[in-house]
């Protein structure tokens, strides 16, 4: 029912944004006109027609009709404004195979884009909270069966909780080891031992099994998936860090011998290098520009808050471990470590300023970074750079930490927008610096990009 109400609003959408991008070109007077051979309205009108269809199909094949859409509103964004700028340009590609005389104008093809967007957008943006609130008032349909009981399994209760869409609910865990359980999971959910499994399943108590303690032996794994199986109960699993971090891989023979390794990261490859540094180019320019009178106003009241000087350059490593001095506009008292040393920051800092306090919390500290972009030691997203004395420390004692230095260094990034940044699990944040490096997209760029305006966790 939300899939086909989705088709439905999204065709309205489309059909009513090139609608408007016709009446904008033609009825307002704001674009000069530059001769008189232009198709009629009642063209424009079967043609939004024709852009609705092929909208849709473009819609389905990016998955954006697939139910339930699961994340936050924010997640989605990047996905509709990718996929109206593909349907904006295969509808180009239409009107030049058809070829109408006089031509359709190609100045509402640009302005669609934008008007097609916003519509969509805001549809969306309502069906999504239709569709939370839908399924917040129906009952479970889906009883899930969590096997472990450590802090992963705690943040699985918690990740299907926030969910509602899902419509799941967690009826109980088993425990795998002799480990105690998670402080934060109830004792009245704990069942038992992953021994009472298949009396659980037998019994139709269940309609979900979720394994989240992946140390379990593989003929143990084998057997919990074969009694899910003989009760139709559907089995998912957790995997570990290791095994996300491992889902590219490449064989290479060498005469008669296979050798099995880490296939290349995106970013390994030159044109997606190219591509990545047209972006970072043309980001920083445009940021510094914008900011600029922001940075200006920022360095007024800095002055009056408290002496010493505007910007505070510090040493951190990049790209190679190559260590280069970063810009940002200084929120703390002069001198702040030096009976210290370096220190994480953190919340209610009584080194920070009143002023610092505002810009780390908006992020504008961060602005003067553009110019570190721009001149090639960071780039807008990545891995957050880190200061050599944490360097040191974390190579000896996490693991894998060293390969978020493969590649340039990020003002926000994956780890960043999910509230991982300050003084918070490093292992958690190598966990999603690597999954970025491994995932690189201009897409998910601009995904971070969107979210970095409305992260504000652990911003201090």
């Amino acid at each position: 029912m939300c899939s086909t109400m989705a088709v439905v609003c999204d065709a309205i959408a489309i059909f009513l944004g090139f609608v408007a991008a016709t009446l904008i070109r033609f009825d307002t007077g704001w674009i000069p006109m530059f001769h008189d051979g232009y198709p009629s309205h009642t063209l424009y009108v079967y043609g939004a027609l024709v852009v609705a269809l092929l909208f849709l199909f473009i819609f389905r094949t990016l998955g954006l009709f697939v139910r339930p859409q699961l994340g936050s509103f924010g997640d989605k964004i990047p996905r509709l404004i990718r996929a109206t700028g593909i349907g904006i340009l295969m509808a180009i590609v239409l009107a030049f195979i058809i070829r109408t005389e006089p031509p359709f104008s190609r100045i509402v093809a640009g302005i669609s884009f934008f008007t097609i967007t916003v519509l969509v957008i805001l549809e969306r943006y309502l069906l999504f909270r239709i569709e939370i609130h839908l399924a917040k008032h129906r009952e479970t349909a889906n009883r899930v069966l969590i096997i472990g009981t450590d802090i992963v399994a705690y943040r699985l209760k918690l990740a299907l909780k926030n969910e509602p869409r899902l419509r799941s609910r967690v009826v109980g865990f088993l425990k795998t080891g002799d480990a105690a359980p998670d402080p934060q999971i109830p004792v009245d959910l704990i069942k038992g031992t992953v021994a009472e499994l298949e009396r659980i399943v037998e019994r139709g108590e269940v309609d979900q099994v979720i394994l989240a303690d992946t140390d379990l032996p593989h003929a143990r794994m084998v057997e919990i998936i074969m009694h899910c199986e003989r009760g139709l109960v559907t089995f998912r699993l957790v995997p570990d860090i290791f095994g996300v971090l491992t889902t590219k891989v490449e064989v290479q023979h060498i005469g008669e011998v296979p050798l099995l390794g880490f296939s290349k990261w995106p970013l390994d490859y030159f044109w997606n290098r190219v591509a990545k540094r047209a972006e970072d180019v043309l980001g920083a320019t445009l940021g510094l520009i914008l900011s600029a009178p922001v940075i200006a106003v920022a360095a007024v009241f800095i002055k009056r808050d408290s002496p010493g000087p505007v910007f505070y350059r510090q040493e951190r490593c990049g790209e190679g471990g190559r260590s280069f001095r970063i810009a940002k506009l200084r929120t703390m008292r002069v001198g702040a470590e030096e009976q210290t040393g370096p220190v994480w920051a953190t919340a209610d800092d009584p080194r920070r300023t009143t002023t610092g306090s505002f810009l780390r919390r908006h992020n504008i500290d961060e602005l003067p970074q553009f110019w570190n972009v721009l001149t090639g030691d960071m780039s807008l997203v990545g891995p957050r750079p880190e200061r050599p004395h944490f360097v040191e420390q974390f190579r000896e004692d996490v693991s894998r930490y060293m390969w978020r230095h493969v590649h340039k260094p990020g003002m926000t990034g994956w780890a960043q927008v999910n509230g991982l940044r300050g003084n918070t699990s490093i292992k958690e944040r190598i966990k999603y610096d690597l999954y970025y490096l491994e995932n690189w997209s201009l897409a998910l760029d601009f995904k971070i990009f969107v979210k970095t305006f409305f992260s504000r966790e652990n911003a201090y």
